[in-house]
């Protein structure tokens, strides 16, 4: 009989060996047999008393280490771009083990949140004591819920805030987490489904009380999952920054580069200036300026500001309050180009011909001081002859030169023909105590289009540089519109009576020519609609696709550093390529760049998602009171459930479901996007004017419910059905009363499809 191991021994071979750990491995691996395997438990269970082994099934393994398989959460990358995991089952009592994850080429890419099931290796590092390798990826962090609490005799219930959501949450007693009946709450799954298939929940947090005005952009932020406190190392990071000096940045202190932003902007990211060419050799030409806030000074490559800022990845912006990227300290402070006081900056010198073609440009790293944070209204009104004391002493030096180089460049648009929606943009006014008070369309004046033109100039200059230098980039993309969406415009357009140029390469010539026969038309606004809804998402990459709806071959985002991370990487391939310091893009960043796009890409959707549930739900609110009330549309969309109609006074969309569609079954066409009455054969579709009758408004999940009480200024007929399907018994819908005209209706639409089929065909030769 082989001697029988110490602990010790025992202990060493379970950390060697960490997949033969059942008794009869261990057994094994030291000779015993027989009656010796009693002696051999006996030390085992000693051990397992001692705390010094685990025992799990018929394995025993050390707690202090972990499973050679194991679930990981993936965490937030480190300064060099490391992403290190959490374990989720330890049990040991000392510090928690570190996991790198080591990636394979052919593995997805992964991101904070995501959960693996990972094979690890022990090593001894200074940074980590393990590393991982990807088996498979098992999903994200435990889904997440916002709701409304309704406390009950065991626990509770949450009932989710989404437009249409029914499901309800269970939550155990246990799992309350103090919250009050009626409540906003957010909580996650907290393990299988219960009775009636509910889940399960456990409450991470207390909102508050969902009727205060606060709640609103509150919900939106909770339900998206943006990140809205900054750790206490990023703000500390932040508040030991110092304003940056004259060292090594061109001095343009003296060049008046002005701000032009909404009266109400938080921060002041861009400075323009203009001035007319001296340069005999350009006769008519024009200088422009473009200053921006050189963030990339003060977020350097893996500092916490830095990681913090990459992954919220762009501000978020509601009615009430902006989620920003970068702390206080440096958006609205030494970012922040403001009035009278030096700040540093990244510069382009763009010179531009009489036709508005630009010539050359040249990027500087500098210091500027602005002699003016001026508003839109201001140097709109400074045009039109109003002047007040802060664009008095600028109207001839500053204010006319940057329109003179507008009119130049708003040529060359015309030219170039980027596309030219019209789609006015609606703004929440709200009070002092966060209630709305008015929605509002915002006016498009000259001074917002020549802002506009000069970033998009400049923006255009940063790609070219960057693409001239070999230097990496994050592009921004806009590919053109995939055809089945082309082709479903192309119906929309044929319906309204317009046509869509078809069986050649489109440009977006051809969309601004529809556009524009629309003006004017009582189907503009849909024509408008159909037309963005064609087209892409836009999205940030390393490979250049071009840009289809500035109809630009280059283009990157240069301009607004402070809310958005892509501009921040932009500006560290500059300061890269030109040789301006040590903070520029590090090969780090450079590996990572199709990563990052694709991150940023993802905060972008969502904070668009986060600020658009926000408009329903206070335009929803704004709406609450005025149940009953009669409004004027336009049929905005068609479903098998219902149409959509965007309400002329707000914008706002409301749902109006099939049952209060006139007093008759409904069929969908879903090629043709309409639905006929079975009775009376009537057509309902897209672009059509309507009244209807606000008949529910609910601000907590922002729906908006509708009646139908007018299509094209005439009354709904009466069909001889009831206006619903009936109800077989057991509940079940059944066929509308009254027989429907099947083959009369069905004949109607087949003459429908004929007739436009024809014009089609007509029009295309």
């Amino acid at each position: 009989m082989s001697k029988l191991p110490t602990k010790a021994d025992v202990l060493d071979w379970i950390s060697a060996n960490p997949t033969l750990t059942s008794k009869r491995d261990i057994a094994k691996a030291f000779g015993i047999k027989g009656a010796a395997r009693i002696d051999l438990k006996r030390v085992l269970k000693e051990l397992e008393d001692e705390g010094h082994l685990e025992k799990r099934k018929k394995t025993y393994r050390d707690p202090d280490r972990l499973p050679p398989v194991t679930v990981l959460q993936i965490e937030a990358p480190d300064e060099n771009g490391d992403l290190f995991a959490k374990p989720l089952e330890w049990h040991g009592e000392g510090v928690e083990p570190v996991v790198l994850y080591v990636p394979r080429a052919t593995d997805a890419t992964l991101g904070p949140g995501d959960r693996i099931l990972a094979k690890l290796q022990v090593v001894h590092e200074d940074s980590h004591n393990y590393e991982a390798r990807l088996i498979r990826r098992i999903g994200q962090t435990a889904l997440r819920v916002v709701g409304i609490f309704r406390k009950g005799a065991e626990g509770g219930r949450i009932l989710p805030i989404d437009k249409g959501s029914d499901k309800e949450w269970i939550v155990g007693p246990d799992a309350t987490h103090g919250a009050q009946d009626g409540e906003l709450v957010e909580a996650e799954q907290a393990g299988p489904k219960g009775r009636m298939g509910r889940p399960k929940a456990r409450i991470t947090e207390r909102l508050g009380d969902p009727s205060e005005a606060k709640a609103v952009s509150l919900i939106a932020i909770h339900q998206h999952g943006i990140p809205d406190d900054f750790p206490a190392d990023v703000l500390a990071e932040a508040d030991a920054m110092k304003p940056a000096g004259l060292k090594g940045r061109t001095d343009l202190r003296e060049l008046p580069l002005v701000t032009i932003d909404p009266s109400d902007a938080r921060d002041h990211d861009d400075a323009v200036y203009a001035e007319a060419d001296e340069d005999p050799g350009n006769e008519g030409g024009h200088v422009v300026w473009v200053a921006i806030a050189d963030v990339a000074h003060y977020v350097r490559p893996g500092s916490k500001l830095d990681i913090e800022a990459r992954k919220r990845g762009n501000s978020s912006y509601f009615p009430d309050r902006v989620v920003p990227m970068l702390p206080d300290r440096l958006s609205g402070d030494l970012c922040s180009l403001h009035e009278g006081v030096p700040r540093a900056c990244i510069a382009v010198r763009m010179v531009l011909d009489a036709e508005g073609n630009k010539k050359s440009h040249k990027f500087v790293r500098a210091l500027m001081r602005s002699p003016a944070s001026l508003s839109y209204q201001q140097v709109q009104a400074a045009m039109d002859g109003t002047l007040d004391d802060a664009t008095d002493p600028l109207l001839e030096p500053v204010i006319k030169p940057l329109y003179a180089a507008y009119e130049a460049l708003r040529a060359a648009r015309e030219r170039r023909q980027p596309l030219d929606l019209d789609l006015p943009e609606r703004k929440i006014v709200l009070s002092d105590e966060g209630k709305v008070t008015s929605v509002q369309f915002s006016e498009r004046l000259d001074a917002h289009k020549l802002i506009e033109e000069f970033m998009v100039l400049a923006n255009v200059a940063a790609a070219e540089t960057l693409i001239a230098k070999r230097t990496p980039l994050l592009f921004r993309v806009h590919e053109e519109p995939p055809q089945d969406k082309l082709e479903a415009l192309r119906e929309t357009a044929d319906a309204a009576g317009l046509s869509l140029a078809k069986g050649q390469v489109l440009k977006t010539a051809h969309l601004n020519k529809l556009l524009h026969d629309a003006a004017g038309r009582d189907e503009a606004e849909l024509i408008n609609l159909a037309t963005l809804r064609s087209m892409t998402q836009a999205y940030y990459g390393p490979k250049n696709f071009g840009h289809f709806g500035l109809a630009l071959k280059d283009y990157a985002h240069f301009t607004s550093p402070i809310r958005r991370y892509s501009d921040l990487i932009v500006h560290r391939g500059l300061i890269s390529a030109h040789g301006w310091g040590d903070d520029g893009l590090t090969e780090g960043e450079i590996e990572r760049l199709e990563q990052t796009g694709q991150h940023i890409s993802d905060t972008e959707r969502r904070s668009m998602m986060a600020e658009r549930d926000t408009t329903d739900r206070y335009l929803a609110a704004y709406l609450a009171d005025r149940i009953g009330a009669e409004f004027g549309g336009r049929i905005s969309g068609i479903a098998k459930f219902g149409l959509f109609v965007r309400m002329d006074e707000t914008g706002a969309d409301g749902l109006v479901p099939i049952r209060n569609i006139g007093n008759e079954y409904f069929h969908f066409d879903r090629e043709a996007g309409t639905l006929m009455g079975s009775d009376t054969g009537i057509v309902i579709g897209l672009g059509q004017r309507v009244k209807v009758r606000l008949a529910e408004a609910v601000p907590v999940t922002g729906g908006i419910g509708l009646e139908l009480i007018e299509l094209e200024d005439a009354k709904m007929p009466e069909g001889r059905g009831t206006g619903r399907p009936s109800r077989r018994p057991g509940g079940k819908r059944g066929k509308p009363s009254g027989p429907p005209r099947r083959k009369e209706n069905a004949a109607k639409r087949k003459d429908a499809k004929a007739k436009r089929k024809v014009t089609r065909q007509r029009r295309s030769k």
